[in-house]
């Protein structure tokens, strides 16, 4: 069995539909997933209560709540399906086995990590560096499909706006 192979028997296929909750508060992830279709979102809540998006996961992404995977802590975020998902899920006893027996599985978790960590940081930077214009629109430009298929108001918590502050966003967008 190839490399490739071994990895793809340790994922099994599940099926979310809209509203699923992959991950609540306060449990600890012990699993990620693929994305085949769909839309997944994170969030947390604020000191108010109301519920912050704090993430989109896509087509071909993964979901993952990397805290609580792997340091073992119970969850500050929710995962939530947005719209039915198809997802390949694995658990993180096969992960650890996957990652310490596969030398490529090990590099490759390495260079992803890695990648996760500079589109924390270029987005938690952006929210103050940028304008909410500018975040729409690299939003607009990177992520269409959310924009075509998450609520309004996920989409102006992900950006740090209000709804109303979206909608004006939006109608100075469409009359370009």
């Amino acid at each position: 069995m190839t490399d490739l192979q071994q990895l793809a028997s340790f994922h099994q296929k599940i099926i979310y539909k809209k509203g699923d909750i992959l991950l609540k508060q306060g449990q600890v992830a012990n699993e990620y997933a693929i994305i085949e279709t769909g839309l997944i979102r994170s969030y947390v809540y604020d000191y108010d209560g109301n519920d912050i998006t704090t993430n989109f996961f896509s087509d071909d992404e993964i979901v993952i709540e990397v805290s609580s995977l792997f340091q073992r802590t119970p969850s500050q975020e929710v995962i939530q399906a947005v719209t039915d998902c198809v997802c390949w899920k694995i658990d993180f006893g096969s992960f650890q086995q996957l990652y310490h027996t596969l030398p490529g599985f090990n590099e490759w978790g390495r260079a992803w990590m890695a990648n996760q960590l500079f589109h924390f940081k270029q987005r938690s930077v952006t929210i103050f560096t940028h304008s909410a214009m500018d975040r729409y629109m690299n939003l607009i430009s990177q992520k269409p499909q959310i924009l075509k298929q998450a609520p309004l108001m996920h989409i102006a918590t992900y950006l740090g706006i209000t709804n109303s502050s979206l909608s004006r966003i939006r109608k100075t967008v469409s009359e370009r």
